[in-house]
């Protein structure tokens, strides 16, 4: 992978992400280039704070050159522009904790910046709500291309993503097979947890269903042919849905997550890990708990041992040789112990083909490409595009 920051990891992941979602490597080196020697710094607040202030200037930018273009007649350049913003803005809220009122603040820019790109671009992307336990889940759903009753994967994220970088990093693949993507920002993640104070919890078919209920409703869907996916956390949030949710028709794990507290490292939420993905005090803002011994127990739960063999639908893990968050054995016992999926597959990218590093961060295409080919295969997609 290429590593911007060399001496951290979690900043790289992130740089790294916004690349493979759209970002354009002009305007990420602006908005990095002033940060390579305090990236040196880990966790400490003022380079936290220059992260966040750096990529901020970065979208703001962007986001003006997106309004001149909108006031002078060009939706599309427009629309183009605002959707990077959204993905600097995402860039500069990721590391801040929510104890930082900005934080809110920027993700409302991140909203409205998306929006405003995709409706400038006339791209078919509905907003939608799903109901769920007297709120709702804000999701994506972008249809796939074709006509009738289609296919549809619920897609849920991991423990640091958002739907609006799921949807630029992975949308446009499933719709070419006609494959429908609902994006959802389910309990934990996002505009759910950001916005409306819901909580992950270890039970994910509960809103996992919720999103079938709806899903069930829509014209566009055909009802028999939905499937879960995930990544990242998500390695043990769609597996655990499909295991209890039998409406599901098929599964992927963006991922692997077997076991959270089998990683054999110490874990960012205790203290700083080398291999994290976010900051230590993300877990217990995800969990919705005070402390870090708190955030543990609810993640005791976070375990495939006794759920996996309840899998009755294809199941795809897709994994990375180089996985440096996840060993490449959790994976691996996932597919082993997925007795009754039929057809279950593990699929290992190595660093000889790309895509090999968590959830592909070094080269998304090639795990994107992967999973669009199989779901489509599996749910009665094409493959070869519509």
């Amino acid at each position: 992978m290429f590593e911007y920051f060399p001496d951290n990891y979690t900043w790289t992941l992130a740089t790294m992400i916004c690349l493979n979602s759209g970002g354009r490597i002009a305007e990420v080196d602006e908005a990095c280039r002033p940060l390579k020697e305090i990236a040196k710094r880990g966790e400490a607040p003022e380079a936290l704070e220059q992260w966040y202030q750096s990529w901020k200037r970065v979208a703001e930018r962007v986001e003006q050159l997106a309004v001149h273009d909108e006031e002078s007649g060009h939706p599309l350049s427009a629309g183009r522009k605002y959707l990077r913003a959204s993905l600097y803005y995402i860039a500069a809220e990721r590391l801040m904790t929510n104890l930082d009122s900005r934080k809110v603040q920027v993700y409302k820019q991140v909203l409205s910046a998306f929006k405003k790109g995709v409706q400038l671009r006339r791209e078919p992307v509905e907003f939608v709500e799903v109901p769920f336990q007297g709120s709702s889940l804000p999701s994506l759903f972008f249809p796939g291309i074709g006509d009738g009753r289609r296919p549809c994967m619920v897609h849920f994220g991991g423990f640091d993503s958002l739907k609006e970088i799921l949807y630029t990093r992975i949308g446009h693949e499933f719709r070419l097979r006609g494959i429908s993507l609902l994006i959802v920002d389910h309990p934990g993640v996002g505009e759910a947890l950001r916005l409306r104070n819901l909580y992950s919890a270890p039970n994910t078919e509960v809103p996992a269903a919720a999103c079938v209920d709806y899903l069930e409703t829509h014209p566009d869907v055909d009802p028999d042919r939905i499937g879960i996916m995930a990544l990242s956390l998500g390695g043990y949030y769609a597996p655990r849905a499909a295991a209890f949710e039998k409406r599901f028709k098929c599964c992927v794990a963006w991922g692997a997550m077997w076991d959270f507290n089998k990683m054999g490292r110490k874990r960012s939420i205790v203290e700083e890990d080398e291999y994290a993905s976010v900051p230590s005090f993300q877990a217990t803002w995800v969990f919705g708990k005070n402390t870090p011994e708190e955030a543990l127990e609810v993640m005791k739960e976070l375990t495939l041992e006794e759920v996996i063999d309840k899998v009755t639908c294809p199941l795809l893990v897709v994994h990375g040789e180089n996985d440096r968050q996840v060993p490449l054995w959790q994976a691996e016992k996932t597919i082993e112990a997925a007795v009754n999926s039929p057809g279950r597959k593990l699929k290992v990218f190595t660093l000889a083909e790309g895509g090999a590093e968590h959830c592909g961060t070094d080269n998304s295409a090639m795990q994107v490409d992967y999973m669009a080919d199989w779901v489509a295969e599996i749910l009665g997609g094409d493959p070869k595009g519509v």
